[in-house]
């Protein structure tokens, strides 16, 4: 488990949002209510809770700085 600073990868983030697969759930309208990761897929779910608490971006902790 990563604590501190996320490094922001430019080519992860252009990849996330232009997924075959993603594109492919979003047209189909079959996307879940925020909330449902938990019944879908816990394990992961969890780890993401705790990655989100333990992480920060730099984008966040400028904004929080020039705020």
């Amino acid at each position: 488990m990563k604590f501190g600073v996320r490094k922001p990868s430019l080519r992860k983030s252009i990849a996330a949002r232009t997924s075959v697969k993603r594109q492919i759930v979003h047209r189909a309208g079959l996307k879940m209510p925020r909330g449902y990761g938990w019944m879908r897929s816990p394990k992961k779910a969890a780890y993401n809770k705790v990655y989100n608490r333990t992480t920060f971006s730099i984008v966040c902790l400028l904004k929080k700085l020039f705020k």
